[in-house]
């Protein structure tokens, strides 16, 4: 039941197969950079529609927010159902985003999951899960691997290199490691190639693929087909397309590699825009 359980966990695929981000959580951006992003994807198999997601993204001038949403949808709706939405927010300090929040929840019809996270300079505070009760066969969770993490949304603003806002293969050459509230990875990036692309509504132009390793660290379940099938060295790739007007990049799709055919979360929808609001003060 592989594509049942990837369907029901589609608000955070990107989460998994994300980039990028230093290795203290605060992601270099130009100080006075503002933008707007909202975005739609397809996610099929093999060519065939599973889902929906949307990405949105609002980088001001003291403060950042962003969010992903999804659900099963054509003709996988007829044989599983479920939606979810994961989100994060944080303050723009000294020309840095720095993760504050973050949030995932994740409804089927026979279970829901809510879990908040709490950052400060990089270091996980608090975490408040429902349900509570964790899985026999989790691989424990240590105090050193809640240091030194990022939110897998905020992960997905990933920082242009240079002055100028130009898509260069930098953004595939690092390490991130992310908790999610639950688990601990790392996501090994490397750069691919340079491509090109174009939405149905949006943005058409160069994108930096990157190829994309996934390394379970901890808080996994150690019997999960999921983390299992990722972490077996399949071919995975990130394809990151501008946020222009706030110097970063975030993700227009990315892929990965089975034998039933690959899956693709791919944006049908990519629209930016800039913006020059006043100060306001900065998320606590």
């Amino acid at each position: 039941m592989q594509n049942s359980a990837t369907a029901s966990r589609l608000p955070l695929i990107f989460g998994r197969l994300s980039a990028a981000a230093l290795l203290t959580t605060a992601i270099a951006a130009t100080a006075h950079a503002q933008g707007k992003l909202e975005a739609r994807y397809g996610v099929s198999i093999a060519g065939i529609n599973i889902g929906d997601a949307a990405w949105n993204v609002d980088i001001g001038r003291n403060n950042y927010s962003a969010t992903a949403s999804g659900q099963a949808s054509g003709l996988l709706s007829a044989v599983v159902s479920g939606e979810g939405v994961a989100s994060a927010r944080g303050a723009v300090k000294d020309g840095h985003l720095v993760p504050v929040v973050f949030t995932a929840r994740i409804v089927r019809p026979s279970d829901k999951s809510d879990t908040k996270t709490l950052f400060d300079r990089g270091n996980v505070t608090k975490v408040v899960e429902e349900p509570t009760k964790p899985a026999p066969d989790r691989v424990p969770l240590t105090l050193a691997h809640r240091h030194g993490v990022v939110d897998p949304v905020s992960a997905l603003l990933i920082p242009m290199s240079g002055a100028f806002e130009v898509v260069t293969k930098d953004a595939c050459q690092r390490t991130l490691p992310i908790f999610d509230g639950r688990r601990r990875y790392d996501l090994e990036l490397s750069f691919r190639r340079m491509d090109r692309v174009k939405a149905e509504k949006g943005y058409a132009g160069p994108v930096a693929v990157c190829a994309v390793s996934f390394k379970p660290k901890a808080g996994h379940r150690a019997s999960s087909t999921l983390v299992k099938y990722l972490a077996d060295g399949r071919d995975i790739e990130l394809w990151l397309a501008p946020l222009t007007g706030a110097h970063l990049l975030v993700p227009f799709r990315a892929s990965v590699a089975s034998m039933l055919g690959n899956l693709v979360v791919e944006a049908r929808q990519f629209d930016v825009s800039t913006q020059t609001a006043a100060a306001t003060p900065p998320a606590r």
